[in-house]
């Protein structure tokens, strides 16, 4: 321990590790006083409404995890880290949520989803339901849903959509359009007897009933859609891959069927498919580009698989064909 705290005092009384500019106090005094300025100067509030709303959610970003890529950036450019800015610092609204579960110290993306999406704190593993309903416990949820802002929108009129990294049954944007007492009851497959007899659907399931009308939907998830042992279009030898479904139905082709009739659906499970659809001729879209979440931007196979941003540009020239 000794060794450590020389070491660590040695560090810190090293001068040459600290620019000249933060060794004078005004320096950080004249920050200071911009940010208060910059404040004072929001005081005279917007009252124009939006007419668009788009919510990005990075799941498990906290605090500690933006700090961590603060300073990432800087020490990217050679600097420090701790003086840089991430662009989202420069907005000039700037909040912080609490999202925490209602019975956890340590949150899930599940309950914190359902705060997030729903305003209603829950408990840990549970989605789009309120802290009434126990994990496991089917039989607790009835009563106990909670409507989303997507629904929210959808019933003003708007258009909607969800586009996300992960399976589209994951818990974060599940709690945009299920109600569940397990985030993990992705399918029938995962479900169980007594939650099936209980009479509780499954999130994959959810996705198609719930509200058949979401114009968009991007992401994975594709073995929670289609009949168990099913193969998989894209990797046909790998039995991990393949369908888990019970009731052997096949949701995509149920999702297809529950548009309006006169309405397009479309149905992409490859980068190529989906850049090269004429958008003003789709009224719903479905992509689903692996069995279960994305792979990682850095490992992702650029034939087959979008990135966030191709899928976020298709849903935003999707959405915005609504006039509100």
């Amino acid at each position: 321990m000794k060794v450590l705290l020389l070491i660590f005092f040695a560090q810190l009384g090293s001068t040459s590790l600290v620019p000249e500019r933060e060794k004078d106090p005004e320096y950080w005094r004249a920050q200071a006083q911009e940010t208060l300025r910059e404040a004072l100067r929001l005081q005279h509030l917007n009252q124009n409404v939006a007419k668009n709303l788009i919510l990005f959610l990075g799941d498990g970003m906290g605090v500690s995890t933006v700090t961590a890529a603060r300073i990432l950036k800087g020490q990217l450019q050679n600097r420090k880290g701790e003086e840089s800015l991430l662009e989202m610092e420069k907005f000039p609204y700037v909040a912080l949520a609490k999202t925490y579960n209602t019975n956890a110290q340590v949150p899930d993306s599940a309950g914190t989803a359902t705060a997030y999406l729903c305003g209603v704190k829950a408990n840990e593993g549970t989605v789009g339901v309120s802290a009434g309903v126990t994990r496991d416990r089917c039989n607790t949820t009835k009563g106990q849903e909670v409507t989303s802002i997507l629904r929210w929108a959808k019933d003003e009129g708007k258009a909607v959509g969800i586009v996300t990294t992960t399976r589209v049954t994951h818990a974060t944007p599940s709690a945009a359009y299920a109600h569940s007492a397990n985030r993990d009851w992705y399918s029938d497959g995962e479900m169980p007897l007594d939650a099936l007899e209980g009479g509780c659907r499954d999130i994959a399931r959810q996705l198609v009933e719930n509200i058949p009308d979401i114009e968009v939907i991007l992401g994975g998830g594709r073995k929670y859609m289609f009949p168990k042992n099913a193969s998989d279009v894209e990797y046909p030898q790998e039995d991990k891959h393949r369908g888990t479904r019970l009731d052997r139905r096949d949701l995509v082709q149920a999702w297809h069927d529950a548009k309006p009739r006169g309405k397009v659906a479309k149905y992409v499970w490859h980068r190529r498919d989906l850049l090269a659809l004429n958008l003003s001729r789709v009224d719903f879209l479905l992509g689903l580009f692996e069995p279960g979440d994305l792979v990682y931007e850095l490992d992702r196979n650029n034939e087959t698989d979008p990135s966030l941003t191709e899928m976020v540009g298709v849903a935003i020239r999707m959405l915005q064909k609504n006039p509100r």
